[in-house]
């Protein structure tokens, strides 16, 4: 078996190492290509998985997924390569998985951005939002904190120094930790808190963030709704404007068989639909509802909430984000997509009705308390570190200590991984084993003579319609099904055409929940081609769908 353990986090040589492997290990089942190179020239690998005997990915239903393009999401990374290393392991075992693999395909990108993940998995981290590529300006801020390891522990902590107009205050019930000052507090001893680093021109009067200079965010720079700096902070020059943007844009476009997506992310344990920028009431209730269908499916399988972005998941209230992949996927190509937020420490810890962003802005103190005992008994106190005392270059006396969030918040820490991530794989293949299918239903031929009358008659399988979803169908995001006919040598065509277009084929997804008596279950999932053909020899019959794959059979007349 490939050689892959899934307690670490792999840096870029070893990651293409363990995609190498997999492709020598499993020939009939992985392809690897390369879509693209990152600003720094790394390239970005598709891992293709699919049984290529029963047909090439490019013929069968497709799911992608991806993960890290946000720099120190790494366990995103972990999540993708888990999920090729079930594919290949369980094939011919688990049912569902040899199912997927014989009918549909699998479009892996483990790495979007392996340039920013170089610099978060160095031994000394530096940390940004994606690109190392410098936004929207090439030079340094001069002046503020510059977040990084002071003491060389290998760890980024915060530090407090005693300010009488500090916000923090020692925790009465527990003094290991700080909590915010009341409005009222006054003539007590407050601390000024900050992250660990050092200062660039250093001015004790006036303390502030320095600029990060790598600025942007890849996840705004995508087509849909794409909108500039002065309105969406990070979101690049102009929509796909990076090279790793548009890799995976031109990946997904020139694989129209893509019929769904999950890009994974950390943190915050959930898993995130669109739209990101306007109510649900305004893409078609039949989406809604099959959204609503699938995210279910992704709480039971994974123990995940699936939730709204615009409703549920807003930075700010008076705001939305756009140009991100889950939107441009549903809106542009028409499919079904999803953001998975890996890892949940509150959650971890035990705390239940707590809301993903505003847990942030405020909660109570009781449940920093149940925090640190989370971190004391699971994490063996790697998670908070105890306040100790640093002589500062620039600030003299200080102490550091506090959370250590990139161990235990920005991703599971390492003995926590594979618990975490291990369930993905089965939501992932439910989503591809729902998309639309292209098979055979019959093939039937009348002669009279000289001419014989050909039916050829095909059924969409599966769940959802051969559109995906009605997006797709009101924009006009892929044709219906065509068919065509291919005849020997002085055979001709009577009445019918070489290739016809037909109507898009529907799914079981819209089927009522109970059959009564006015419920007609329709066969609108199936469509007849027909033609009349003159002459003695073999007629070739194709049905494809761009989305739903194709059928091929032979008669002899």
């Amino acid at each position: 078996m490939a050689s892959i353990q899934f307690d670490r986090y792999y840096r870029f040589a070893d990651l293409v190492s363990i995609l190498q492997q997999f492709a020598n290990e499993f020939p009939n089942l992985v392809t690897l290509e390369v879509i693209g190179q990152s600003f720094e020239k790394r390239d970005i690998f598709l891992v293709v998985v699919t049984n290529r005997e029963t047909g090439e990915a490019n013929t069968k239903p497709a799911f992608w997924c991806d993960g890290n393009i946000h720099a120190s999401e790494v366990s995103a990374s972990s999540a993708v390569l888990h999920i090729l290393h079930c594919l290949t392991s369980r094939y011919r075992i688990d049912p569902a998985i040899t199912h997927a693999l014989d009918t549909r395909a699998f479009f892996l990108v483990p790495r979007v951005n392996p340039d920013g993940a170089e610099w978060a998995l160095a031994d000394q981290p530096k940390i940004i939002r994606s690109s190392t590529r410098p936004y929207p300006y090439e030079e340094d801020d001069p002046y503020g904190l510059e977040r990084q390891d002071v003491d060389g522990d290998g760890r980024i902590l915060s530090m407090r120094i005693k300010d009488p107009l500090g916000a923090w205050k020692i925790c009465e019930q527990e003094p290991r930790l700080l909590q915010k000052r009341e409005p009222d507090d006054y003539g007590g001893e407050y601390y000024r808190l900050m992250p660990e680093g050092v200062f660039h021109n250093f001015d004790p009067v006036s303390l502030r963030s320095r600029k990060v200079k790598e600025g942007l965010d890849m996840n705004r720079n995508f087509p849909s709704a794409w909108r500039l700096e002065s309105e969406q902070h990070g979101a690049g020059p102009y929509p796909t404007s990076e090279p790793e943007i548009r890799a995976l844009v031109d990946a997904v476009c020139s694989r129209p068989n893509i019929c769904g997506a999950v890009t994974f992310h950390t943190f915050s344990g959930v898993h995130l639909r669109p739209p990101s920028r306007m109510p649900d009431e305004e893409i078609p209730a039949e989406d809604l509802w099959i959204y609503k269908t699938i995210g279910e499916k992704g709480t039971e399988i994974t123990g995940y909430p699936a939730i709204s972005n615009y409703h549920e998941f807003r930075y700010h209230p008076k705001e939305v984000i756009t140009g991100v992949f889950d939107d441009w996927m549903y809106e542009h190509r028409g499919v079904f997509a999803w953001t998975t937020e890996i890892w949940s420490p509150m959650r971890e810890a035990g705390l239940k009705d707590f809301k993903y962003i505003d847990w942030f802005r405020d909660h109570p103190v009781s449940d920093d308390i149940q925090m640190l005992k989370w971190s004391d008994e699971k994490l063996g106190g790697k998670g908070y570190i105890d306040w100790y005392e640093f002589d500062h270059p620039q600030l003299g006396k200080v102490e550091l200590g506090g959370w250590n969030t990139l161990y235990a918040w920005r991703n599971p820490p390492p003995d926590h991984l594979e618990k975490e991530i291990e369930t993905f794989v089965n939501w992932v293949v439910w989503q591809a084993r729902c998309s639309p299918k292209l098979e055979c239903h019959s093939v039937t031929v009348l002669a009279d003579g000289d001419a014989s009358v050909v039916k050829f008659a095909v059924d969409n399988t599966g769940w959802l319609p051969t559109s995906v979803s009605k997006m797709a169908e009101t924009k006009k995001l892929c044709r219906g099904v065509v068919g065509e006919i291919e005849l020997s040598d002085g055979m001709s065509l009577l009445s019918g055409k070489l290739r016809e277009q037909g109507p898009q084929l529907g799914g079981r997804c819209g089927i009522p929940a109970a059959g009564f008596g006015w419920m007609m279950n329709e066969t609108n999932h199936r469509h007849v081609f027909e033609w009349t053909v003159k002459g003695k020899g073999e007629a070739r019959l194709i049905a494809k769908h761009e989305r739903a794959g194709e059928v091929r059979k032979t008669v002899r007349l």
